[in-house]
């Protein structure tokens, strides 16, 4: 059964300098009380693994407008400009990859793989400094497994046991992250008694502690 905490309690578990997965894309999906917590906690020299760093003053970018961040892995940042200042003035760490990439690193540190090979970025700058191997005449390249200290992630419903169910667009990147953290929180707008099997998207095994959205 997982344990319902306060988002503050769960702001105690990212510690300075954790690697911290975040659900969502665009800001859809990703836990608002959660982050508020965070923010307020004082945390800093985070990297945040998240499908990028949201919208000016949504989300992730308040973590990023505050500088708690050390370094972003993410596949796109146009959407929040300080980012980019903080980037070009060598505060911020930033490692860009294709969203695809990006979500088979995932999915491989959490099925316990050593990594994914992808011919997608060859000859491009996503090859820098990547083990490239040939395959029956083609050109791959090893992408590292992803794993978090911490997954901060956002359902529509949970039961008292931590089955989440995510609601259309919000699941995303979640399933994939709550198998790739050692600590997983989720964020939901409502608990119930018992989910039917059949609509559960993250099995409670996987899910630590359950925040009331």
């Amino acid at each position: 059964m997982a344990q319902v905490i306060t988002p503050e309690k769960a702001a105690t578990f990212v510690k300075d300098g954790c690697r911290v997965m975040i659900g969502g894309f665009m800001n859809c999906g990703t836990p608002p009380k959660i982050i508020d917590a965070l923010l307020a906690s004082g945390a800093k020299d985070l990297t945040v693994i998240a499908n990028d760093n949201s919208m000016t003053g949504k989300g992730i970018s308040k973590l990023v407008a505050e500088k708690r961040l050390k370094k972003t892995i993410s596949t796109h940042l146009g959407l929040n400009p300080e980012t980019g200042v903080q980037m070009a003035a060598g505060d911020l760490e930033v490692e860009v990859m294709p969203q695809g990439t990006f979500a088979e690193r995932i999915r491989c540190g959490g099925a316990g793989l050593g990594g994914v090979l992808t011919p997608t970025g060859v000859g491009t700058v996503i090859e820098e400094g990547k083990q490239k191997f040939v395959i029956d005449g083609k050109t791959y390249l090893l992408e590292l497994p992803l794993r978090a200290d911490v997954a901060l992630l956002k359902g529509w419903r949970a039961d008292k046991h931590g089955n989440i169910v995510y609601r259309l667009a919000t699941r995303n990147f979640q399933p994939m992250m709550a198998m790739a953290a050692d600590i997983v929180i989720v964020e939901v707008d409502e608990i119930v008694d018992a989910i039917n099997p059949d609509h559960i998207h993250t099995p409670g095994i996987l899910v630590n502690y359950l925040v009331q959205g």
